[in-house]
């Protein structure tokens, strides 16, 4: 049984977010820093820099967060939802990508182009594995 780190990654994400923390460290691969860029250009995430310790990369993540939040925690700002997984692999051509809250959220591809966002997919007029959703 394999482990699926795309989802992993994702989790680490969510779950520095609902406990506010200010940054969060990812081991560092193509995928991951495919998607930590994306998640930059979109804004769901401030900065992102690359460190290194004992022949390791990391990727550490500073997230954005309303800085008036102070009631408990109710509402997550980061959703991220992984759609696709190894034991249920989930394909969409570009027609068919699903618009995550009328166009304000973010479908993440992985197509044979790289990894793109789900406008890009549909401008390219590429389909390809569904990783996750962001909204």
């Amino acid at each position: 049984m394999g482990r699926d780190t795309i989802a992993d990654k994702i989790t680490y994400i969510r779950n520095a977010d609902m406990d506010r923390k200010g940054t969060v460290r990812l081991a560092s691969t193509n995928i991951t820093e495919n998607i930590v860029k994306i998640l930059l250009r979109e804004g769901f995430i401030e900065n992102v820099r690359k460190h290194r310790e004992s022949n390791k990369y990391f990727l550490v993540s500073t997230l954005r967060h309303r800085r008036n939040r102070k009631e408990p925690y109710r509402k997550n700002i980061l959703n991220l939802k992984r759609a696709s997984r190894p034991g249920l692999r989930t394909y969409s051509s570009y027609q068919r990508i699903s618009r995550i809250l009328g166009g304000i959220g973010v479908v993440i591809l992985s197509t044979s182009r790289g990894i793109m966002t789900d406008r890009e997919a549909r401008l390219e007029k590429i389909g390809g594995e569904i990783l996750c959703y962001i909204w």
